[in-house]
């Protein structure tokens, strides 16, 4: 008995030393030559950044070793010396379980949405790379997407924090639903709903499967294969139907909106952000600074539709005929939006563009008018204030989740120098660089 007992505590002494090795805290210290903490304010020199797991635990001047902390007996050094070190940024419109390409008629009815979640993982790897530590997708395969999700959640994959949609809500026949194709050949992508207490049972659907946030199309799109134009297609009553319900539950609600009358309509629902906003007005823009709604141009979007509908045979005469007309008026929208006042938060629709090609809207935003510094404030500060997620990421801070870049020039100089990152840290682990 006496030896069953000592065996018994040799077993535990065992366990407790494996279990307190597994717990134990592991730090890494950024040298940071250049570091913009907070892009609201200005660069500092020479700092030094701390990092235990996968939070920051302190920001400090000049270039500390471990021996300068309470507590760190020893932490790998990141020499980023030479290096302009930023928040990681935010993308707010994504779609990231498919891209746009000539296979697209195909694959819409070959994959799956297992389909969709592998071919995400790739497409994430690719955003990640290109400096965005944190994505909200909205609209996609849901269980594709959510399993992506939870998959970099868990630590099985690697990629961008995600905050997801599930489906997209659409009238039916609207900009969202499988137009064009044979009733019973495409798997759902929408969630396709009518009259206002329908829309209602919509949005709690996409809650119960796990949305973060609903997505719904408050007028006609250029992708989708129909000749409705882009103006509103959900009615007032059906698109207040859906905010209140999304907000009694807790979610924001994000509106694709193009045409005037549908971008008024979502604004007077209540949304918390409009996806594109092409045709928005002066009535558009009281709207959006009464009620504090977001802009999220996705320029990018609109500038590579035009390119395709004048280079290449990929699109339908349907989707050809809208992307010449709304191509060219997105970014105008953007400067509008930006001189009358309106919240901006950075978005692309990557997906209907090239994943990992996401920066090139940075350009374009500061093509648009935009100062450098605010365009990178739409990218940390106010994308991180849309998704609700302000207490987690956008700044560099004690607490903050360790999401971090650095780019081999200054990018409040030559915005281009983020558009590959030469670092790039999410949730305190190292994806690219840190050599």
């Amino acid at each position: 008995m006496k030896s069953i007992k000592t065996l018994a505590g040799a077993l535990a002494l065992v366990l407790l030393t494996s279990f307190n090795a597994l717990a134990k805290d592991s730090y890494r210290i950024i040298h940071a030559g250049k570091l913009l903490a907070d892009t609201r304010e200005n660069v500092k020199n020479e700092q030094t950044i701390l990092i235990r797991n996968d939070l920051i635990a302190a920001v400090r001047n000049g270039y500390l070793t471990a021996a300068d902390f309470d507590g760190v007996e020893k932490a790998e050094i990141i020499d980023l010396k030479t290096r302009f070190v930023m928040p990681g940024m935010i993308d707010s419109h994504t779609h990231v379980t498919g891209e746009l390409g000539k296979a697209n008629l195909l694959e819409e009815v070959t994959n799956t949405e297992a389909d969709g979640a592998i071919h995400g993982v790739l497409y994430l790897r690719r955003i990640l790379a290109a400096g965005f530590t944190t994505v909200r997708n909205v609209g996609g395969p849901r269980n594709g997407i959510f399993a992506l999700r939870d998959g970099i959640n868990d630590g099985y994959i690697d990629g961008p924090r995600i905050l997801a949609a599930g489906y997209t809500i659409s009238p039916l026949g609207g900009h969202g639903d499988s137009n064009g194709f044979r009733e019973g050949v495409l798997h759902p992508s929408s969630a396709i709903c009518n009259g206002a207490d329908d829309c209602r049972r919509a949005v709690r659907q996409q809650i119960k499967f796990g949305a973060d946030v609903i997505k719904y199309v408050a007028t006609g799109g250029v992708l989708s294969n129909i000749a409705a134009g882009t103006g509103q297609q959900f009615t007032d009553e059906e698109q207040k139907a859906i905010v209140e319900t999304a907000h009694s539950m807790g979610r924001k609600v994000a509106a694709h909106a193009h045409g005037t009358g549908g971008i008024n309509a979502a604004l007077r629902a209540g949304v918390d952000s409009i996806e594109h906003g092409t045709y928005l007005d002066k009535e558009s823009i009281k709207l959006f600074r009464k009620s504090g709604a977001y802009h999220v141009p996705t320029i990018l979007a609109g500038i590579t539709v035009k390119e395709m509908a004048e280079n290449t045979d990929e699109l339908t005469a349907a989707q050809k005929k809208k992307a010449l007309q709304v191509g060219p008026a997105i970014m105008d929208a953007l400067t509008r939006s930006y001189k009358g006042g309106v919240k901006i938060a950075f978005g692309t629709d990557s997906g209907v563009s090239r994943h990992g090609v996401n920066g090139r809207e940075l350009e374009l935003m500061v093509e648009a008018g935009l100062p450098i510094q605010a365009v990178l404030i739409t990218a940390t500060v106010n994308a991180a204030d849309l998704l609700g997620i302000s207490d987690i990421t956008g700044v560099i801070r004690e607490g903050m989740s360790a999401d971090i870049i650095a780019a081999d020039g200054n990018p409040l100089e030559n915005i281009s120098t983020l558009k590959k990152p030469v670092f790039v840290m999410a949730r305190g682990k190292v994806f690219t660089g840190g050599e």
